[in-house]
């Protein structure tokens, strides 16, 4: 089987040094095994996504040279596949909905809690609605006890190579339970979350391999678990290294010095991208 990778931006701002790593990892991987590089565009937060910025990215993936198969996907497009996993999971008896926000959320929790993906641990609040209750301006939220009982205690697993995990994983339902919590499925503004869109759309494109970056290794426990529940296939997981500013932080869309936009109107190669971010 051919190997499929794909790089998934968010058109909400200027691609900076860190996705250009994240995007020629992918493409090189793909490249060098004679595979298939996609494109995917995340824009399902409409209320802070640009079409500029979309434009900006497919300008700066050319100048650095990538080459992807067409169709590029939209996820804006991609909402009846996601309602569609979603109702599965709703049929299942494993969702319920959920009115909380986020500061009622820190209001309901006693004492700091250890956040994971989607913030800190959802204390439950909403956990007895019926589904029956819900409305327009309500969130879907995963029941995660009945979903790792509806499973059952058959193993769940993934592969990963990336230097800081390489190795076979097993789904860790401790952290699930403890630190990641009822995920949000659904998000009001939305119609869906990232983690749900993010397995739907893998799967549906026949991604072989999910490169990314290092941040979102927690976040596979969940896929793998969205996976299961929706009995579709599991990729190889590579979660590759950051690339960070001179104090050590992850570079963010806000770093406007590390714009690809910049580095090429102040003369630079794709060649020099490449050596800035050790490739």
């Amino acid at each position: 089987m051919a190997l499929v990778t794909r790089f998934a931006p968010s058109p909400t701002g200027p691609l900076h040094l860190g996705h250009a790593y994240a995007a020629l990892v992918a493409h090189d991987m793909a490249r060098a095994a004679g595979g298939r590089f996609l494109l995917r565009i995340e824009d399902i937060d409409r209320a802070r996504c640009r079409p500029e910025w979309e434009a900006a990215i497919l300008e700066d993936l050319g100048w650095l040279g990538l080459a992807w198969q067409l169709p590029v996907w939209h996820q804006s497009t991609r909402l009846p596949a996601y309602t569609s996993a979603l109702n599965r999971l709703i049929s299942l008896g494993l969702c319920y909905p959920c009115r909380c926000s986020r500061s009622d959320i820190r209001l309901a929790l006693s004492a700091p809690q250890q956040a994971g993906p989607d913030g800190p641990t959802y204390p439950g609040t909403c956990r007895a609605r019926p589904m029956l209750e819900a409305s327009a301006t309500d969130a879907i939220r995963l029941d995660l006890t009945r979903a790792l009982a509806f499973l059952g205690p058959r193993p769940r697993r993934f592969s990963e190579t990336g230097p800081a995990h390489a190795g076979l994983h097993a789904n860790s339902e401790e952290w699930l339970l403890t630190t990641c919590g009822d995920i949000v499925l659904s998000r009001r503004d939305m119609g869906t979350s990232y983690h749900l869109a993010v397995v739907v759309d893998d799967a549906a494109q026949g991604v072989s391999h999910v490169t990314r970056g290092e941040d979102l290794f927690e976040a596979t426990h969940i896929h793998r678990l969205l996976q299961a529940l929706l009995e579709l296939p599991t990729p190889v997981y590579h979660h590759h290294r950051l690339i960070r500013d001179d104090r050590g932080q992850r570079l963010a869309k806000r770093d406007d010095a590390r714009a690809l936009a910049r580095y090429r109107a102040e003369g630079a190669s794709p060649a020099d991208i490449r050596r800035l971010i050790g490739l």
